[in-house]
């Protein structure tokens, strides 16, 4: 049984990253809340559309035509450091002078960091299920500290594939596609709750729901 509905922008570092419009659409429903996300691909769109989260907040909340109640912004912590992007999406979402609530999705470092946990999923994604070859994944103490987690992902992934030649070639021109599908495989409940960009996260969605019900 939930409260009711509330409209939502998502906002995404890149078209492969909207999956995580998902996973943050099921985090609220499992406290009782429906999220809305609108999830515009602005790589899609005739006009350029610039990078910034101002410019990606005007053009979205144009597109709906409507004040969102929820605006989702996802960026990678990167080298900068999470305080330093909250502090970036805030600005940003003040800049464009939109009033709507707004939740921050800051993986660290990046978002391949949450896909290197689920064994499972891996193999799966990389078309060899049944691969018995180490994958030597990073544990969850240890992967949000590691430097290149995208370039991590892209090698196990061969790697689990096992393949050679030019199939090998044709699977690593696929990473963008891989990588998607991992996310949207993303266990809310499995290894990922040891992570604190995770919990994080999990943690701004508990005190919107407070504040939504207060």
């Amino acid at each position: 049984m939930t409260d009711r509905w509330y409209d939502g922008l998502f906002v995404a570092e890149g078209p492969s990253d909207l999956p995580l419009a998902g996973i943050v659409q099921d985090l609220f429903l499992e406290r009782g809340i429906s999220v809305r996300l609108s999830q515009p691909d602005y790589s899609l769109i005739a006009e350029k559309v610039k990078k910034d989260i101002t410019s990606r907040l005007l053009v979205g909340t144009r597109l709906m035509r409507s004040t969102p109640d929820l605006i989702v912004v996802h960026r990678d912590s990167d080298n900068v450091g999470v305080d330093k992007r909250r502090e970036e999406i805030a600005q940003g979402a003040q800049c464009s002078g939109v009033e709507s609530h707004v939740l921050p999705v800051i993986p660290v470092r990046m978002t391949e960091a949450w896909l290197l946990l689920d064994e499972s999923a891996i193999r799966e994604v990389a078309g060899n299920p049944r691969g018995k070859m180490d994958l030597d994944l990073p544990k969850p103490h240890e992967v949000e500290s590691r430097s290149d987690p995208k370039k991590i992902l892209a090698d196990i992934l061969l790697m689990a594939a096992d393949v050679t030649g030019r199939r090998r070639k044709d699977f690593e021109r696929r990473f963008s596609n891989h990588r998607r599908q991992l996310l949207e495989r993303l266990d809310p409940d499995g290894p990922i709750v040891r992570l604190r960009s995770w919990q994080a996260l999990i943690a701004d969605i508990d005190a919107t729901v407070t504040g939504w019900r207060g």
